[in-house]
């Protein structure tokens, strides 16, 4: 059900401090903390630039990672901060929570539409306008779904879609508690503008 888990690949750094972090930098890397998970925080380096890649897709602190560090088991791990240069916002420290198969997180899931071909608003021409393309979603870390699934058959024009329409994997629940809406079937732009037209027709008749 979970989808694959990105790597951080990350090295132990010896020594600590700032002079430890200060060299670190110096030769192009990250200087981290990994801690959590009843186990003794561990200092680590990761690549400048792959971490300022993985930076720039975005959703950093909501992802989880599988961090592999050479001499140490693989770990589950999510990301609790990033400092920054205050002048160039550049990443110059972070810190790394191991988690537990039974830990609850937050994460981000990306929500997959089926059934469009089963939808008559679409063969009326009606569009799907996507209100929400991820779902902010607690969910268990051994347990995380790659997707949640919105099933349009039987959709019609002006229907709207919300989260509690949804069948969420087990042990799953939205992070907001107010039943917003994921998506909905929008008119085609013509008939739009025909209602439109009709509407400023009727409040013409009106005022005569």
């Amino acid at each position: 059900m979970a989808g694959e888990i990105p790597d951080l690949i990350a090295e132990v750094r010896t020594g600590t401090g700032k002079g430890a972090a200060r060299q670190a930098r110096r030769e192009g890397n990250v200087p981290g903390i990994v801690y959590g998970g009843g186990k003794d925080p561990i200092a680590i380096n990761v690549n400048y630039h792959m971490l300022l890649k993985k930076l720039k897709q975005g959703r950093f602190l909501q992802t989880l990672f599988n961090l592999k560090v050479e001499g140490e088991e693989d770990v589950r791990v999510i990301c609790r901060n990033v400092q920054r240069d205050v002048v160039k916002d550049l990443p110059t420290h972070l810190d790394l929570m191991r988690l537990k198969r039974t830990s609850r997180i937050s994460l981000y899931i990306h929500v997959d539409f089926v059934n469009q071909d089963k939808a008559p608003g679409f063969r009326k021409g009606g569009t799907l306008v996507v209100v929400r393309p991820e779902v902010e979603l607690e969910v268990t870390a051994g347990d995380i779904p790659d997707h949640i699934t919105v099933d349009l058959s039987g959709r019609d024009i002006g229907d709207v879609i919300h989260i509690n329409d949804i069948e969420l994997p087990k042990g799953a629940k939205p992070t907001i508690q107010r039943n917003f809406v994921i998506a909905n079937i929008a008119a085609p732009s013509g008939l739009r503008s025909t209602d439109a037209e009709e509407g400023e027709e009727v409040e013409e008749g009106d005022e005569e």
